[in-house]
């Protein structure tokens, strides 16, 4: 018994150092393909499941004077940047302020569109209630990168 527990406690030392090792860099790396992907999507009309939501959004924050071509273009970019500057490990603390800016404009529409995010409120989401809430992952994920970038 005394042997198993040696060998679980030096795959658990194993594990865990790698973990701390690459961890970070594989969260990273994960939200900037998120980023990028989702982006990139959005240079395509009609193929982000979040694009008229997010024109809604964006439309009563700039008061209507962008239209959504615009909108959208500028969104997509912005997402863009964020997973470039992710995936590239350049520029993190701009790269993670525009990731914070973007986050917190994903949750206005809880404040503007409340019919659109719960099917019951505050509790049953629809799809893009869920879509915003798991956005809270991402914001964690930033805080974790942001407190690597003086360890570099």
């Amino acid at each position: 018994m005394k042997q198993l527990n040696r060998l679980f406690d030096r795959t658990d030392h194993i594990l865990v150092s790698w973990m701390g090792k690459y961890g970070t860099v594989w969260l990273r790396i994960s939200i900037g393909i998120i980023f990028l992907w989702f982006g990139v999507l959005k240079f395509f009309p009609g193929l982000s499941p979040a694009e008229g939501l997010a024109a809604d959004t964006i439309r009563v924050v700039t008061f209507g004077i962008f239209s959504d071509k615009v909108i959208l273009y500028g969104l997509a970019l912005l997402e863009t940047l964020i997973g470039v500057g992710l995936l590239i490990n350049r520029f993190l603390r701009t790269t993670l302020f525009l990731l914070f800016m973007q986050m917190a404009g994903t949750f206005l529409p809880v404040l503007f569109f409340p019919g659109e995010i719960f099917t019951r409120f505050p509790y049953a989401l629809t799809l893009e209630g869920q879509y915003i809430v798991k956005n809270l992952i991402i914001i964690g994920a930033g805080i974790v990168i942001g407190a690597s970038v003086r360890k570099r």
